[in-house]
């Protein structure tokens, strides 16, 4: 597979107001076409189904419809830290050691959005170049669009596209933007945070939760002074207690990479602690729950964002000026209001 990036759209309200459609978005879709495409392998029809989701298409309902039968196999491992740890380096030297090992990748690299185009700052273009080649590997470079918690709106859903299209394995690299990519763990199997030596991780990982989140954590540039340091700091945070100190729960391993390097790397150990906690997720009956939660959060996302657009139908009606203007003179409250607001959407 070869790569395409793309900007987003919200969910909810699309282009903004007086911007002309894309021409991707004017472009009708063939959408059983495209899913048959994907499945087969074909890396355009990949791209354009998740053009078509972070374009929020009229299609999109046909596509989830679509692709739902094909879902559910894919391992999903997502990488988090802080800027500069290293998180694109080790997301290519984990698709290496998976092609290696057989494995059909997909990865989404969520990158900062600009703020004048909406776009993505960095892109697959210029990163993960050495797979560009590779038909067992298809990179795709999202933005945030302003979106919080260190992932793009449409992620779940492109998720979605490269487990049909028939991925082992889809990476999901987040933002990067400091501690706060928390929302990684709700929608990957396992979550791999990333510190480095020297970059003071230990201390905002206890700060902002980080050490709740990760289900491997990986000590990257384990060649530099700090090293040792950095391992036995983690290792103390996770003596201190929280929920992996609970019985039958998962405790982190801490592996030391060097992803810079092609040979003699550490990934190997990080991929053996991966399957550890596959094979735990599958025994414990975790790997069910997070799925079920995965999809009850998509679920709730998709109903917020009908919910947001039937809103703007109201927004500034005549209905709602009546309500506005009854709580102001005291004849009703904003809940009761706010109750016979949705009574009429």
């Amino acid at each position: 597979m070869t790569t395409e990036g793309t900007a987003v759209q919200s969910p909810a309200s699309g282009p903004p107001r007086g911007q002309a459609p894309t021409r991707r978005s004017r472009r009708s879709a063939d959408v059983p076409a495209l899913v048959a495409g994907a499945r087969e392998g074909d890396a355009r029809s990949v791209a354009r189904l998740i053009s078509l989701v972070e374009d929020a298409s009229p299609a999109l309902r046909e596509v989830a419809a679509a692709l739902a039968p094909h879902t559910g196999s894919a391992q999903v491992i997502g990488l988090t830290g802080s800027p500069g740890v290293g998180k694109s380096t080790s997301t290519t030297a984990l698709v290496r050691a998976l092609r290696q090992a057989g494995k059909r990748v997909g990865v989404l690299a969520v990158d900062p959005s600009s703020p004048f185009s909406g776009g993505a700052l960095l892109g697959d273009r210029v990163r993960m170049q050495d797979h560009a080649g590779d038909s067992g590997v298809f990179i795709r470079s999202m933005a945030s669009r302003g979106h919080l918690g260190g992932l793009s709106w449409a992620t779940p859903q492109a998720l979605r596209v490269l487990d049909a299209a028939g991925c082992d394995v889809v990476l999901i690299e987040t933002v990067g933007v400091g501690q706060s990519e928390l929302e990684i763990a709700s929608l990957a199997d396992t979550t791999l945070v990333l510190v480095a030596p020297g970059m003071g991780d230990g201390i905002q990982a206890a700060k902002a939760g980080i050490l709740e989140v990760a289900d491997v954590f990986v000590v990257n540039k384990a060649d530099r002074d700090g090293a040792d340091q950095t391992v036995r700091d983690l290792r103390y945070m996770l003596s201190l207690g929280g929920r992996h100190s609970e019985a039958g729960h998962w405790r982190p391993p801490i592996c030391r990479t060097v992803a810079a390097r092609d040979t003699d790397n550490g990934v190997d150990e990080v991929l053996a602690r991966i399957e550890e906690h596959r094979q735990w997720l599958e025994s414990s009956g975790e790997g069910h729950r997070r799925r079920s939660e995965r999809a009850a959060r998509e679920i709730e996302a998709i109903a917020l964002a009908t919910l947001r657009e039937r809103m703007g139908d109201v927004r500034g009606s005549a209905a709602l000026g009546t309500l506005a203007d009854a709580v102001v003179g005291g004849g009703t409250d904003p809940y009761r209001a706010a109750d016979e607001l949705l009574g009429q959407l």
